[in-house]
């Protein structure tokens, strides 16, 4: 294993720290190894370990909809379930355990 001696110094958004390091310190990362590994990973993948893209379509947002806007999404759900445009939540959660290796 190589010597850790280089630094790296960056300034990111107060908020935004303190939640990745409440999420690490849960899982018993420190930062500092977690930064280490994304470097891994961009070397690996050769570029970001994920995909940046501005997304076309953003979920929507319970909380900031109208008692009528909350009422259209859940009739378009079902519209979709019953049009069989739907799948079981098992599968819907083996999917995502899949796409997300957990």
């Amino acid at each position: 294993m190589a010597a850790k001696s280089a630094n790296l110094y960056a300034r990111i958004e107060p908020d935004v720290k303190e939640q990745a390091e409440s999420i690490l310190s849960a899982l018993g990362i420190p930062a500092s190894n977690a930064i280490n590994m994304f470097y891994k990973q961009i070397i690996l993948n050769r570029g970001l370990p994920f995909e940046v893209k501005i997304p076309t379509a953003r979920p929507a947002d319970v909380s900031e909809l109208s008692e009528a806007e909350l009422n259209a999404e859940l009739e378009k759900g079902y519209a979709d379930m019953t049009a069989g445009r739907a799948k079981p939540a098992r599968q819907a959660f083996a999917d995502i355990r899949k796409d997300y290796g957990i």
